[in-house]
């Protein structure tokens, strides 16, 4: 989320909206403070009515960016947490007239197939589960071998896949 924030300020993008996923789980927790660090490293201010209530569907994303889009100064560009959160945003562009990577940048998360099938397709930023799979499953059984937890947290970096919903600032 930081890097999707600093990309957008690279853009041009000074008001940018943060839709979180569901509360309770850690992902929410991890993608709104790199949404607010992201700011940090831009720059940019945090102004918590950018932020909009948790989605991670269609239908509440459409409901989190008309929220956002109202506002009496509207970002023009939005970061969703979850991939299939963000489709609705493309209904509320539509909507509006907005064109989605000129009106309005998305940039998600999750990288799920159907990201590149919408118009137009969805920049995202996709983990290699598979990848991430096989290496749970190494660090369980170092766990039940007992290692200490504390030694077995990892992150890795997901791949972006810059497509067509982001792009400059409008004037």
């Amino acid at each position: 989320m930081a890097d999707a924030v600093t990309r957008l300020a690279t853009l041009g993008h000074q008001r940018i909206g943060f839709v979180p996923g569901a509360e309770g789980y850690m992902y929410t927790h991890l993608r709104r403070m790199g949404y607010c660090n992201g700011l940090r490293d831009a720059g940019l201010p945090f102004d918590e009515r950018l932020v909009a209530e948790g989605a991670v569907d269609r239908a509440s994303g459409a409901d989190a960016a008309e929220r956002l889009l109202d506002l009496p100064s509207p970002p023009t560009a939005l970061v969703y947490a979850v991939d299939r959160a963000a489709f609705g945003a493309y209904d509320v562009a539509r909507r509006r007239g907005l064109a989605v990577g000129q009106d309005l940048s998305l940039i998600a998360y999750d990288g799920v197939p159907e990201g590149s099938f919408v118009h137009p397709p969805l920049s995202t930023y996709k983990v290699d589960s598979r990848k991430a799979g096989a290496r749970l499953a190494e660090l369980l059984i170092q766990r039940a071998r007992g290692a200490d937890p504390a030694d077995l947290r990892e992150l890795d970096a997901a791949s972006f896949l810059g497509r067509g919903s982001h792009g400059p600032a409008p004037n």
